[in-house]
């Protein structure tokens, strides 16, 4: 591996201008496709296996048109003081707006609030409800603002007007101003660990330039391929983050080899090889993290999983070839690591050479970890273990109009309904009853009703409404409590529960289903998919450090350590944003159950860049103990050459995390909060002081391997053994027949 790769970076700089051409023309060929391509039409989004998905299917079938996974809003209309809806005046206004709501192309039905009985019993608000054909990420943007225009006129008659449900949501933003912020910061570090814009600008340009290509890809191929907006929302976080991490390791690789005296063709070669290979494994660690996202059985996670990893490959890609080449352009622009700290006679983390000084910071920090490693193995492990601990009781839901911000109107609207109709309004469950195989459909469904009527926590159970063949009915029931709550979901088991007696007794079947109860499945299939899933991607990613290090043990301290760190993290989202801890100080307005897909998320994004971190920190150790130094003395080595750049990519990656934190939207504030804690714990805690501990207490024994696995590991040689025999390549010319014959390869 690192042979191949040595060559592959040395073409790669004496080829640059064949190499820029091929990723501008990419990047071109990407751009246009995307340009060019038909805009995606609805994006689907089905849970298979799950009874709320199969009532929805049972709904198209028998009331055809009535878009069942259509967008919905409800317009909430409440009086001023002292007046009521049913005034003159005010029914007026509202039939108005019920008017103007009714002549939208995509709209299937407006309900009249006085004919649907949508009044509360004070009489001070009133709804209408508004169904879409399509769902709420693909309406068009002239539907969305005729509803939001809908209200003017009823509210300069003096009337509060408030707009909920998801046709209000438009498709995920990619969160330009965090995005911004974390480039900004980004930059900064760099410069700072690189010493220079140029040697700065290259992980930066690379980085833009992958997820350029990965995004405009995805933008392509959208319709063909059924990808929503969140596919390329992922593509792009972490398409930055990977491709700034890889850029940046084998530009701080190169330095360090400038450093040894090496000439920049052959320091290329080298940086390539050695840090090269431990960007192919951490890249490989991340495709299968995302690509596992396959276990969950859901198309749209699968999708944007894929489509992600997809982007990561373009990233380790562009870092083995584009940065040789760019590295080729920048010539004596990009210095070596410690020139002008040589001159001062100090030596840096980065492994340079000068007047003999003080060790770099991560040189004396991990030789402190080696004198007392059982006290920073147990601070760091009781330390997680304690933020873990809220963890377990965590609670899953997804995100409704009560989580948005009290600025919002959707959140004003929810609060409306509830005061006007009870908590349980917002989040309605819909009953279907399956009569075909009933003698008595009418007498089937009318015991359904009765029996649901019987039920803890149901506040109104609406008259069944049958299809036009007569053997499917659909019965709207009004829980008492908020659609988030325990009761709720309570509530939805128990109505599940009486379906089969209910069919024993009419032939009848009855599937529940509506968006809460859609929720309610999609949180437990996430549930269930989570230890699955988190076996996959550890135990493939275990077998394949083990190629990597060569080692048994440190693959099982680093799974370890990431389920540590990922727990600690969960601990804090439970402990913020359930809770409440702390969460004035990042705007959170309210507190309730944690998005379903954040445990799932989290697992996934983090194990990559965990790993990643791993691999680059580990792998110099690994490279020092093979060329002869003492375990001890190997850890201090792999903590000067890599501690300072791991540091700068952790701080990166929390910053662009963390620019999401100021997002009004809750779920995007939310996973801006977990990513940025968890790459925290990982990097600063994991990485940075549990590893090299484990490291010291297990000496000689961490690079153990069994003789039967090590003849059957291949050897992948990520630490660059098999450079030594290629010599210092100095300032000769490479042979062209090489080149030649590795452009075949």
């Amino acid at each position: 591996m690192a042979t191949f790769l040595y060559k592959l970076g040395r073409l790669a700089f004496r080829r640059r201008h064949f190499v820029a051409l091929i990723w501008v023309a990419l990047l071109t060929l990407a751009g246009v496709g995307a340009a060019s391509a038909p805009a995606a039409g609805s994006t689907s989004f089905s849970i298979p296996g799950t009874e709320a998905q199969k009532a929805f299917d049972l709904l198209e079938q028998r009331f055809p048109g009535m878009s069942a996974d259509g967008a919905t809003a409800r317009v909430v209309f409440k009086a001023p003081a002292g007046e009521r809806m049913t005034d003159a005046d005010n029914e007026a206004t509202v039939e108005k707006t019920v008017k103007e709501l009714g002549d939208g192309s995509e709209i299937v039905s407006v309900t009249d609030p006085y004919q649907a009985h949508a009044v509360s019993k004070d009489g001070t608000v009133a709804y209408t409800s508004v169904k879409y054909k399509v769902s709420g990420m693909v309406l068009k943007d002239a539907s969305r603002d005729a509803l939001e225009d809908a209200g003017k006129d009823a509210r300069k008659a003096g009337l509060t007007v408030e707009i909920g449900g998801d046709a209000l949501q438009a498709g995920a933003e990619p969160g330009a101003a965090g995005e911004i912020v974390g480039l900004a910061i980004a930059a900064v570090v760099l410069v700072i660990t690189l010493g220079s814009l140029v040697a700065a600008g290259l992980p930066l340009l690379t980085a833009i330039i992958g997820v350029g290509i990965g995004v405009s890809t995805i933008t392509a191929l959208a319709k063909a391929l059924d990808l929503g907006d969140t596919t390329s929302t992922l593509a792009l976080m972490i398409g930055l983050a990977v491709g700034i991490d890889y850029a940046l390791f084998i530009v701080s690789r190169y330095r360090s080899e400038l450093a040894e005296g090496r000439s920049r063709e052959e320091a290329v070669g080298r940086a390539t090889g050695t840090a090269g290979s431990a960007v192919v494994f951490a890249g490989l660690t991340v495709v299968i993290a995302l690509a596992g996202l396959a276990v969950v059985n859901v198309p749209m996670l699968t999708k944007m999983g894929l489509a992600a990893a997809g982007t990561v490959v373009v990233a380790v890609l562009i870092a083995l070839t584009m940065v040789p080449a760019l590295l080729g352009y920048a010539g004596k622009r990009v210095k070596a690591a410690g020139v002008k700290r040589g001159k001062r006679g100090a030596v840096g983390d980065d492994g340079t050479s000068g007047k003999p000084a003080r060790p770099g910071l991560g040189a004396r920090w991990a030789s402190f970890v080696i004198r007392r490693p059982a006290a920073v193995l147990l601070l760091g492990v009781v330390g997680l273990g304690t933020i873990a601990v809220p963890a377990s009781h965590l609670e899953l839901g997804l995100p409704d109009d009560g989580s948005q911000p009290t600025s919002t109107t959707q959140r004003r609207a929810y609060d409306l309904l509830s005061e006007g109709f009870g908590p349980g309004f917002n989040g309605p469950l819909m009953m279907v009853v399956d009569a075909k195989g009933s003698d008595a459909p009418k007498a089937a469904a009318t015991t359904v009703t009765d029996r649901i009527k019987g039920l803890k926590d149901v506040g109104t159970v609406t008259p069944a409404m049958f299809n036009k063949a007569g053997d499917t009915a659909t019965i709207t029931v009004i829980p008492s409590s908020k659609p988030s709550s325990v009761q709720t979901e309570d509530l939805v088991h128990a109505i599940r529960d009486k379906g089969a007696d209910i069919r024993a007794d009419t032939g009848a079947k009855v599937l529940v289903t509506g968006t809460t109860a859609m929720n309610i499945d999609f949180s437990q299939k996430l549930n269930d998919a989570l230890i699955p899933y988190l076996g996959l991607v550890v135990g493939l990613a275990f077998l394949l450090l083990i190629a990597v290090f060569r080692s048994v043990l440190v693959p099982l301290k680093a799974a370890l350590g990431f389920l540590l760190s990922v727990l600690a993290a969960l601990g804090a989202v439970v402990a913020v944003f359930q809770w409440g801890w702390l969460g004035g100080l990042i705007g959170v307005e309210q507190t309730g159950p944690i998005m379903s897909m954040m445990p799932i998320f989290m697992v996934g994004v983090v194990f990559g860049l965990a790993m990643d971190y791993e691999v680059f920190l580990v792998t110099r150790m690994r490279e020092a103990y093979v060329h002869g130094e003492s375990p001890a003395q190997a850890i201090v080595t792999g903590f000067r050459h890599s501690a300072r750049v791991v540091a700068a990519a952790a701080a990166i990656m929390i910053a662009v995390f963390g620019g999401f934190i100021t997002s009004g939207e809750s779920m995007i504030k939310m996973i801006g909060f977990g990513l940025a804690i968890a790459v925290f714990f990982d990097a600063f805690v994991v990485r940075m002081a549990i590893v090299p501990a484990v490291l010291a207490l297990l000496g000689k024994k961490a690079w153990w391997l069994p003789k039967w696995l090590d003849r059957a590991v291949p050897n992948v040689d990520v630490e660059g053994e098999g450079l030594k025999s290629l010599g210092d390549g100095g300032s000769k010319e490479a042979d062209p027949d090489e080149d030649r014959e590795l452009v075949r390869a």
